[in-house]
């Protein structure tokens, strides 16, 4: 699997596009919907994971769903997903916000957070819907987790689970 990040909006949101062979799913897509486009370029698009509905991670969402005639993965979907070449579990990670989903491609040892963990920090939690002590609930979930896996947060760079379990004071 192929990770592309493309930045975009005010709040300098991360939109991933994940490729295997000619497939593709774009996960967040925050606004910019012509510069997600011309990433996916020829690519099959299969669906678009969304982390949690805040409009940064949501902007171009309608858009996007319209022009690939393709179904939208959130926290309402299977938890095991299989679409094309791609196998993820979703993991509820509430606590940045009540509909907050990670998205684990267990084979490829990579997490999509959304705005649950950031490098060196958590998500903020104290915006409607979202919940100190579900956040403290979700970080203890993921100390079950390999350390290896890598995160990909909603916003900032990449990091790993061994890296936030060592260098965040929240674990």
């Amino acid at each position: 699997m192929i990770i592309k990040k493309v930045i975009v909006g005010a709040l300098r949101e991360n939109c991933y596009v994940l490729f295997a062979n000619d497939k593709a799913l774009i996960i967040d897509p925050g606004s910019d919907a012509n510069k997600i486009k011309s990433l996916v370029r020829n690519k099959k698009v299969l669906a678009i994971l969304v982390t949690h509905y805040h409009f940064d991670h949501v902007g171009a969402l309608d858009e996007l769903k319209e022009f690939f005639k393709i179904p939208v993965i959130d926290y309402k979907s299977k938890k095991v997903q299989k679409i094309g070449p791609f196998s993820f579990e979703i993991i509820d990670t509430k606590g940045h916000k009540e509909d907050s989903v990670t998205y684990y491609f267990r084979g490829d040892k990579v997490m999509f957070v959304g705005d649950f963990i950031f490098k060196n920090d958590v998500g903020r939690y104290d915006l409607a819907g979202g919940s100190f002590n579900e956040m403290l609930h979700s970080l203890k979930k993921m100390k079950d987790y390999d350390d290896d896996i890598t995160l990909y947060p909603g916003h900032g760079k990449k990091t790993t689970l061994k890296d936030e379990k060592n260098n965040t004071y929240w674990w």
